[in-house]
C-alpha cells in the first residue's frame, strides 16, 4: 500500500502515459477525443475514490489517550494484538478505540475486536505504508478466562478467518500464540516453543535457554525447586494449547499454523472466571477440583511479551516512494511497449502498401500495342504512386508523425524506387497528345506569274524548304489549299487557286516520290481572305498557297526503299 499523494501521482502519471499513446496510435480524430474525455472521467472518479479511502481508513484508527504512531522510519515489530487479557496489558480502553503501548522491542497495537483485525492491518498500511515487512499478529488465549470450549473455537475460526482476508490481499501475517496463566508463585519466565520445535526454550532476562539448563542454573535448592514445579505447570498448559487450541488451526485452510507459542505464569489474570477451562482440564487428568477462589486482577498489567518479538521475521520493505518510482517505472516501459509495436505494425503498413502498389504498376506490361484499358490501369496505377510519393516527400520535409516515428520509420529507402518509376514512366503514344506542325504559307507570286497556274524556274527553292519546314510525318495527309484575292471573275479565281494547288502537288509528288493518296488539293478562290482587299499589301497576302499536314494514321503508306530503290530526289536534295 502507498500513501494517498503517491497513489494519486500514479494515477497521473498512468493518465499522462495513456495520453501519450493516444497521440501516438493512428486513430480518428473523434475516437482520439472520446478516449481522452474517457480518460479524464477515469482519472478523476479514481482521484475522489482514493481520497475517500484513505478518509475511511483513518477514521478506522482513533487512538485512544490522544496518542499517535511511531514515524514511518520505526522498523522494530509492530504487533497487533487481540484475544483475552487486552486490558490486563493496555489497560480500560473504550471498546471502539485502539491503545497503542511502544516497548524497548517494539510497538504493540491493541485490537478490541477480532473482527475488527482486518481493518486495523488495512488502516496501518494506509497510514505507514513501509510497515509491511514489520507486522504481525498475537493471539492470547487464556484458559483462566476462558469457561466454554466453543467459545474458545468459534474465536479462534474468526482469527482465522481475518488472517485468510489479509493474505488474499497479498500480505501474510506471522501469528503469536501467546497464553497467560495463573499461579501463586508469582511472574515467571517464557516458555516458547517454536514451529518443529519440541522441547521449549525459556527466555528470562534478554538470554535464551533450554529447559533443562534454566533449571540446572539455579544457586539454590529451593529455587531449583519452584523452576521445577514452574516447568510442570506451564508444561500443562502447553498440553492445554495442544489439545484444545492447535486442533482449529489445522483445520482452517489457508492458514500458516502459529509460528511460535509461549507461555508464562503471572500472579493475577484480570479476567479470571470461575469454573475456567483450566480448572475443567485439570479435574479431568487428575480427577481434583480445585476449590480456590479465583482473584480477579482488573488493576494488574500483564506483561508483554518482548523477549518473543526476537523469533518474529522482520522485513525492511523498500519505502513507498521506491516502490512507487518502480510502478511508475513499469507503467512507463509498459507504454513504451505498445508505442514502439504500434510504430513497427504501422511501419510495416506503410511498407507493404507502398510495395504492393510499386508491385502493381510494374506488372502491367510496357508494350504499346496493349489495349486502351490497360493503358488507364497503368495511368491509374501511377497516379496512385504519385500520391505515395507526396506523402513520403511530406514525411522527408516535415518528420515523419509519431505513428510511424520512435526510431522505426522505414518510408526514406522506399522513396527512391519510388521516384524512379515516376520518372522514368512514358505515357503510351496513343495518350500522348498529338504535336501538328504549323502550316507553311507560300506567296504565290513567288511561285507563280500574274494569272498563271506554271510554276517558276526559280520557285524550286522556295518548294524544297517548304517541305523542310512542314516535317512531314509517315503517313499523314498533306493537304495543299490555294487562294486569291477578290481582284477579278470570282469562278476564274476558284479554278485558278485550285490549279496553282494542283501544280505545287504535283511537284511534290513528282519529287518526293509520294503516293497520290497522301495529298488533298483545295482551291478556295477569294473566300479564305487573311487581310483586306482593299489595299495593295492585302491582296498580296491574299494571294498564297498553304500547306499544312493533318494527323490521319493510316491515310497514306509511304514506299519502302529498297536494293534497287533510289530515294526520293526531293529528300536526296535535302
Amino acid at each position: 500500500m502507498m500513501t494517498l499523494k503517491l497513489i494519486r501521482a500514479l494515477w497521473l502519471w498512468a493518465g499522462a502515459l495513456v495520453l501519450a499513446l493516444l497521440a501516438i496510435l493512428p486513430l480518428a480524430g473523434g475516437t482520439r477525443a472520446s478516449a481522452a474525455l474517457s480518460l479524464v472521467c477515469v482519472i478523476a472518479v479514481a482521484w475522489v475514490r482514493a481520497g475517500r479511502r484513505a478518509v475511511r481508513q483513518s477514521e478506522s484508527l482513533v487512538l485512544a489517550d490522544k496518542m499517535s504512531l511511531p514515524s514511518a522510519a520505526y522498523r522494530k515489530p509492530v504487533v497487533l494484538v487481540c484475544g483475552d487479557g487486552l486490558g490486563g496489558l493496555f489497560g480500560a480502553i473504550p471498546a471502539e478505540q485502539l491503545a497503542l503501548r511502544v516497548t524497548e522491542h517494539g510497538c504493540y497495537v491493541r485490537v478490541p475486536d477480532l473482527a475488527q483485525l482486518t481493518a486495523v492491518t488495512m488502516g496501518l498500511l494506509a497510514l505507514r505504508t513501509d510497515w509491511r515487512g514489520q507486522l504481525s499478529v498475537m493471539f492470547i488465549t487464556n484458559p483462566g478466562e476462558q469457561a466454554d470450549d466453543l467459545v474458545l473455537a468459534g474465536n479462534v475460526r474468526a482469527l482465522c478467518h481475518q488472517l485468510t482476508i489479509i493474505r488474499k490481499s497479498g500480505l501474510a501475517l506471522p501469528l503469536l500464540l501467546v497464553s497467560y496463566l495463573q499461579a501463586s508463585q508469582g511472574e515467571g519466565p517464557w516458555l516458547s516453543w517454536e514451529s518443529g520445535q519440541t522441547s521449549p526454550s525459556v527466555r528470562e532476562a534478554g538470554a535464551c535457554f533450554s529447559l533443562a539448563d534454566w533449571q540446572r542454573r539455579s544457586a539454590s535448592a529451593v529455587t531449583r525447586t519452584a523452576r521445577l514445579q514452574a516447568s510442570v505447570q506451564l508444561s500443562s498448559a502447553a498440553r492445554w494449547l495442544g489439545e484444545k487450541v492447535f486442533p482449529h488451526f489445522a483445520t482452517r485452510e489457508g492458514v500458516s499454523p502459529p509460528l511460535a507459542w509461549a507461555i508464562t505464569q503471572v500472579p493475577v489474570l484480570p479476567q479470571v472466571v470461575t469454573g475456567n477451562l483450566w480448572q475443567q482440564w485439570l479435574r479431568d487428568k487428575v480427577a481434583l477440583i480445585d476449590a480456590r477462589q479465583a482473584v480477579p486482577g482488573a488493576d494488574r498489567i500483564l506483561p508483554f511479551p518482548d523477549p518473543l518479538l526476537t523469533v518474529i521475521p522482520t522485513q525492511v520493505q523498500h519505502s513507498s516512494t521506491k516502490r512507487a518510482s518502480v510502478l511508475a517505472l513499469w507503467l512507463f516501459a509498459l507504454a513504451s511497449l505498445v508505442a514502439l509495436a504500434s510504430s513497427a505494425w504501422q511501419n510495416t503498413l506503410l511498407a507493404r502498401q507502398v510495395s504492393d502498389d510499386l508491385r502493381r504498376y510494374t506488372s502491367i506490361a510496357l508494350s504499346e500495342r496493349r489495349s486502351q484499358p490497360e493503358f488507364a490501369l497503368r495511368e491509374q496505377a501511377v497516379s496512385v504512386l504519385r500520391q505515395d510519393a507526396q506523402r513520403l516527400d511530406r514525411y522527408y520535409r516535415h518528420g515523419e508523425p509519431l505513428a510511424l516515428g520512435l526510431g522505426l520509420y522505414r518510408g526514406e529507402h522506399l522513396r527512391g524506387p519510388l521516384l524512379a518509376a515516376i520518372t522514368n514512366h512514358r505515357p503510351p503514344l496513343a495518350q500522348r497528345p498529338v504535336q501538328v506542325p504549323k502550316p507553311v504559307r507560300l506567296d504565290s507570286l513567288s511561285l507563280f506569274g500574274a494569272g498563271s497556274a506554271e510554276l517558276k524556274p526559280d520557285s524550286t527553292k522556295v518548294l524544297i524548304n517548304a517541305l523542310v519546314d512542314i516535317k512531314a510525318q509517315p503517313g499523314w495527309l498533306i493537304v495543299i489549299a490555294g487562294h486569291t484575292d477578290a481582284t477579278g471573275n470570282a469562278e476564274h479565281n476558284l479554278k485558278l487557286s485550285r490549279a496553282r494547288a494542283a501544280a505545287v502537288h504535283d511537284w511534290m509528288q513528282r519529287m518526293g516520290d509520294i503516293p497520290d493518296s497522301c495529298f488533298a488539293v483545295q482551291g478556295f478562290g477569294a473566300s479564305q481572305p487573311i487581310a483586306s482587299n482593299d489595299t495593295e499589301a492585302g491582296r498580296a497576302a491574299n494571294r498564297r498557297v498553304d500547306i499544312r499536314l493533318v494527323p490521319e494514321v493510316g491515310a497514306c503508306a509511304l514506299p519502302i526503299a529498297g536494293p534497287d530503290r533510289q530515294p526520293p530526289a526531293a529528300f536526296s536534295g535535302i
